[in-house]
């Protein structure tokens, strides 16, 4: 089910990443290639093997020290599909909510998504979102052209939108939001995670790319990168793209195919949080991880446990505990009228960082309170 009103939104998150959850809500400590862009964005993931990465997630967040100017503000989420992912963005959301909280300042919302990613759907979520009277909407974007038009009619109406978490409707799309929180840099993690893997490689081989949902900008973006990184080697080729949906049930029946399709498979390229999690199923299923070098997104406790165990190569480890935390900071000010340059920027950088197999089983202590 997708989270509901605030009262209702802890137990789904908790019940996905209930050590994460704790050390978040209770304040405990948090978790602690050859770059693939000629001038890599600083917030992209950068890192290398033998360089341990275990503060990917900054927990330890204070509001910023704007005086908001109401007492209670209430703002509509949605976003593309009921995930794990979106419950840790969630958890950030919740800190900094209780934080204004503690200030006699009430924060309330909606945080709703399908149950399977659907652009149509979020088409009509927003404009059913439109009629009650939020001070702020936000939408994490399914797919930039269908969705962009409906955002620029709820600015036409004179409501107020941003968008927020991994894909945002940027104003080179055409789209008239009025500011993003989240990842600004997917291109150059695909291209970065695929350069982890080309030079594991050697410069040689077959590799495949799972990329997730059709349309939706973060995924088609890394696929992007990494299609660019491998392109640069002519020991290289993409044998397959395909989609799974951000389904780790479909992203392992695709690499089934992959792996009896083409015998010599040296790589897999996975472009969300779901595919690492197929991908390292069907590889480990069939012997392969000896021979498959598997690079991929984000912190599924499953795909961690590959990565502890050397199925999976790398993993570019976004932090969406601190897209949550700030995407409410910047929807107060965006309700209290303020435009970007006034308190906040147009587009708040998040960041991203390569974790590999030597910082695994510190990822999974910190995250999901996993002893070796």
């Amino acid at each position: 089910m997708a989270y509901g009103t605030r009262a209702g939104r802890i137990g789904r998150g908790a019940r996905a990443l209930t050590a994460l959850a704790a050390a978040c809500l209770l304040g405990l400590s948090g978790c602690g290639g050859e770059e693939a862009s000629p001038t890599p964005d600083p917030g992209a993931a950068q890192s290398r093997p033998g360089e341990v990465q275990v503060e990917a997630v900054e927990f330890h967040h204070q509001l910023d020290g704007y005086r908001p100017r109401k007492k209670r503000y209430n703002f509509y989420f949605t976003y593309k599909v009921v995930h794990p992912w979106w419950d840790a963005v969630a958890l950030g959301m919740e800190d900094a909510a209780r934080q204004y909280e503690a200030l006699g300042v009430t924060v309330d919302y909606e945080y709703l998504a399908p149950v399977e990613a659907s652009a149509q759907d979020q088409i009509r979520r927003l404009e059913e979102a439109a009629g009650r009277e939020f001070d702020v909407i936000g939408v994490d974007v399914a797919d930039v052209d269908a969705v962009t038009p409906a955002i620029n009619a709820l600015i036409d109406q004179g409501l107020r939108v941003m968008t927020f978490s991994s894909s945002d409707a940027s104003r080179e799309d055409g789209c008239r939001r009025i500011a993003y929180v989240g990842n600004t840099h997917n291109y150059e993690d695909g291209a970065a995670l695929t350069q982890a893997l080309c030079e594991k490689l050697g410069g040689r081989g077959k590799v495949a790319i799972l990329v997730g949902t059709q349309g939706a900008p973060c995924h088609e973006d890394r696929a992007r990168g990494a299609q660019d990184v491998i392109a640069r080697y002519p020991d290289m080729e993409v044998v397959e793209i395909a989609y799974d949906e951000d389904r780790a049930d479909r992203a392992y029946e695709l690499t089934q195919g992959f792996l009896a399709r083409h015998d010599g498979l040296a790589g897999i390229v996975c472009c969300n949080m779901s595919n690492p999690v197929g991908a390292a199923r069907a590889v480990a299923e069939a012997g392969r991880e000896e021979s498959v070098v598997i690079v991929g997104m984000d912190h599924d406790q499953e795909a961690l446990g590959y990565l502890r165990d050397g199925v999976i190569y790398a993993l570019g480890v976004q932090d969406c505990y601190s897209i949550g935390f700030n995407t409410i900071q910047v929807a107060v000010k965006i309700a209290d009228g303020l435009l970007p340059g006034e308190e906040y920027p147009e587009m708040t950088e998040e960041s991203t960082t390569i974790v590999y197999q030597d910082g695994a089983a510190a990822m999974l202590r910190a995250l999901y309170g996993e002893i070796d």
